[in-house]
Order: C-alpha cells, then structure tokens, then sequence
C-alpha cells in the first residue's frame, strides 16, 4: 500500500509580493526551497492563514536570502502582501517508510528567514 504524506511544510510564510500578470507559480527564496527539500516546478498547497484561501501550484525559484514568497498568475488573487501562509509539499510512500518518516518543517522568522531548530 502507499500513502500520501506531507513531505515540508513551510510555516507562517509571509506573502512578500503578487504579480498577476506572470503566468503562474509561487516564487521562493532558494534558501527556503532547500530547507523545505522543494524543487523548481513542484507542486505545493499553499493555505493563506489571513483569508483562509488554498490553492494548488507549483514552485520557480527566486534568488537566495532574497525572503521572497510571490504569489503569481490567477493565484495572486487569493493573497495580499503581507498575508501569513503555509506551504505544503506532499509524497507517496510505502505503508511501512510512511510509519517511521518525519517531514521537513520550517518556521520563518518576519523576513521569511528560516529558524534553526
């Protein structure tokens, strides 16, 4: 049997920019796709804790230590600069691995920095 488990969860994100006009995405600071284990053009949720708004996308990297987190395309409608959210990443694994994983979460301080655990 396989199982869908959440893999990272970026938490309490702050929405730094939206831009509607670009295609589609979420843009991240690269220090923030590593420490959430996120590549370019995987899909996340994102649940904005302001509005109570989730949507499905997927990720383009943004430049490092920037703090970005950039709503784009039709999602940008449902944030605003500013806006705190949580990004989730999912994965399959086997009944078994998914009993004994942990999945990445990292808290961010106001500039979207992660925090050392």
């Amino acid at each position: 049997m396989q199982r869908f488990m959440l893999k990272s969860k970026i938490h309490r994100a702050v929405l730094t920019a939206t831009n509607l006009d670009y295609e589609g995405s979420i843009a991240l600071d690269r220090r923030l796709m590593e420490a959430a284990d996120l590549l370019p053009g995987e899909q996340v949720h994102v649940l904005n804790i302001n509005n109570g708004e989730r949507l499905i996308t997927y990720v383009i990297e943004a430049p490092p230590n920037s703090g970005t987190v950039m709503l784009n395309g039709a999602a940008a409608r449902l944030g605003m600069k500013g806006d705190l959210v949580i990004i989730l990443s999912y994965c399959t694994m086997d009944d078994e691995a998914a009993r004994n994983y942990a999945p990445k979460v990292v808290r961010v301080d106001a500039q979207n920095r992660p925090l050392e655990e």
